[in-house]
């Protein structure tokens, strides 16, 4: 029995882990099965020719590592990068600090370009930092996609663009945990060199499996990186793709099954329409911040973040007391703010496994835990806001034209 059990279903609605579909708890319903048997190294063939897709690359050579985002972060540095190598990387929030600390505690030459919570990276400061950097001492440009606790998505082309403008070799490491699957991701296109991301936020599975992805650049790199790795390192991986069997250590076979349906699923819905799903919830998520009278934590309409909005509060109400009572009363779970915006923000998660109807009903929520703090909010304002625009916006399921 559930610890804290209520009636219903809780209303999931933090930016991962989310929801998981049905028919993925169904296919990882099943027992141990032998990973040197041939159905396993069979599978496993194709998850890593299908993985590929999400990222957009056909150059790129993946790596599924039974880890969270934290140790796909700790891969794609040991992996490229030897102690004493200049990074720059950009401090913009929770999660891009948290990167900053490991690549810090990994000891290489961090430059930090640090911008205020709710902005973006300020790709000015690192066009100077590139245009001086005539001897190519910057190894890394590391980024956050999509930075969670402020709801702020980066501008990767642009990246691209002032790396190729300046013939700077510097390799280029994206975060996408919670943008891949969700928010418009191109590898090849943008010319990344690591891109990695986590099972349990858009593809909408359990935590458990790190997707990590290396152009030709990176697996170059790799070959004369000095970092200590051992159970992150890809060359292991590699020998056992030669050898047709895939796996240097045990997986989770119930996670191999359960990803071969997620991606199914999406494959199933087009990428390109669960992109535009994504883009168009966080659309409505905004319009209804907008009629509650709040205001999203992220500064600029280029930065906004189709997976997940932090709402900025008053400042006489604490929004850990909204996320708080939103799980006690409503079984509805939002996500805290975090470290610099504890207190101040409030986050919704609107990716993976979810729809237009199911938003509604979490905004609906947000209404009553926000009168139930005291804010003055007009009942139904937000859900009025949200649906008129979902109403006009919405097409047919694909798979039921």
């Amino acid at each position: 029995m559930d610890y804290v059990n209520g009636p219903g279903r809780n209303h999931l609605f933090v930016p991962g882990p989310v929801n998981i579909p049905e028919a993925v708890l169904r296919s990882m319903n099943r027992n141990n099965e032998d990973y040197r048997s041939p159905a396993v190294p069979a599978m496993t063939k194709t998850l890593l020719e299908d993985v590929k897709k999400i990222f957009k690359t056909t150059t790129g050579t993946p790596f599924m590592i039974p880890t969270t985002g934290t140790g796909a972060w700790e891969s794609a540095l040991t992996n490229t990068l030897s102690p004493g190598d200049r990074t720059v990387s950009f401090l913009i929030g929770q999660f891009s600090l948290l990167w900053i600390d490991q690549q810090q505690r990994l000891k290489f030459n961090v430059d930090v370009v640090e911008s205020e919570w709710g902005q973006g990276a300020n790709l000015d400061i690192l066009e100077s930092k590139i245009a001086e950097d005539t001897a190519h001492t910057i190894k890394a440009i590391c980024i956050v996609h999509n930075e969670t606790a402020t709801g702020v998505t980066n501008n990767l082309a642009k990246v691209r663009k002032i790396l190729d403008n300046y013939r700077h070799p510097a390799l280029f490491l994206v975060d996408g945990v919670s943008s891949i699957c969700a928010i418009d991701f191109r590898m090849d296109e943008w010319g990344v060199d690591v891109a990695l991301t986590g099972s349990q936020k858009a593809l909408s599975l359990p935590t458990g499996i790190g997707i990590v992805c290396a152009s030709p650049k990176a697996l170059e790199a790799s070959k004369t990186a000095k970092s200590v790795r051992v159970f992150f390192d890809w060359n292991d991986y590699l020998k056992f793709y030669k050898l047709g069997t895939y796996w240097p250590y045990t997986p989770s076979i119930q996670l191999l099954y359960g990803l071969r349906t997620a991606l199914d699923l999406l494959f199933e819905e087009g990428l390109d329409n669960v992109i535009a799903r994504h883009s168009r919830l966080g659309k409505a998520t905004r319009l209804a911040v907008e009629a509650w009278g709040l205001k999203n934590c992220t500064q600029r309409e280029e930065w906004v973040s189709d997976t997940v909005t932090a709402v900025l509060v008053p400042p006489h109400i604490d929004s850990t007391e909204i996320v708080k009572r939103a799980w006690k009363r409503y079984n509805l779970s939002l996500g805290l703010g975090l470290n610099k915006v504890a207190g101040k923000v409030f986050r919704i998660g609107h990716l993976g496994n979810l729809n237009e109807l199911q938003l509604l009903g979490c905004l609906a929520g947000v209404e009553m835990v926000l009168r139930d703090v005291g804010y003055p909010v007009k009942l139904g304002s937000g859900v009025a806001a949200a649906s008129a625009y979902l109403q006009n916006n919405t097409p047919l399921i694909p798979s039921r034209i």
